[in-house]
């Protein structure tokens, strides 16, 4: 005999075990790394069977990809937030960076590394590769606003910057700290790309 039906509809129940089986996936991830997400083990964290976790998932593999997704469009929605209604490309910069590292102090930025450590399915990397470029849109504009000609150049700089910066913090430096120089290195970085563009 299955779980019993607790939502008014079939659809609301798929809906409520699929986000119970997510959460599970999700808590693993952030407990013990994206090894520790297994199928076996994120239906005991469920508390369901091992076997209703293929209702909703082709693998672990398929369910790490949903998490991927999942977590970029969290990010995204972060990064979003951070600059909602600036205009000035500039500013808008300067929080996206903030926004950005505030995401490596809280932690779960180890969360995405892990998850890309791991070879998800061929029919998923399509979903991904997309997810990934709505990311980098957040901050592609903006870049574009500065009047900076080559885009690739400005983004590349710019994630290099992000990068160093995750890094210090990671080691212990203080976080307010280092997004303030990532915020300011980074600017004055770009104006200059500018200024020599022109």
């Amino acid at each position: 005999m299955g779980p019993r039906i607790q939502e008014a509809t079939i659809a609301e129940q798929r809906k409520m075990r699929q986000r119970q089986l997510m959460d599970a996936a999700l808590s693993l991830a952030m407990e013990g790394g994206i090894d520790s997400v297994t199928v076996s083990a994120v239906a005991k964290k469920a508390g369901l069977s091992r076997s209703s976790i293929y209702e909703y998932f082709s693998s672990s593999a398929d369910l790490i990809a949903d998490l991927i997704m999942e977590e970029m469009a969290h990010y995204n929605q972060r990064l979003l937030k951070a600059v909602n209604e600036v205009s000035d490309p500039y500013i808008y910069i300067e929080l996206w960076i903030a926004e950005a590292l505030q995401y490596v102090v809280d932690g779960r930025h180890l969360l995405v590394k892990s998850l890309n450590s791991v070879s998800t399915p061929n029919f998923r990397k399509s979903d991904i590769a997309q997810g990934h470029k709505q990311l980098m849109a957040t901050i592609t504009k903006p870049l574009s606003n500065t009047g900076l000609d080559d885009l690739a150049l400005g983004l590349t700089y710019l994630q290099n910057t992000i990068d160093v910066a995750s890094v210090r913090i990671e080691s212990g430096n203080n976080p307010e700290l280092e997004i303030l120089y990532a915020q300011k290195y980074a600017v004055a970085g770009l104006q200059a790309l500018v200024n020599i563009s022109k």
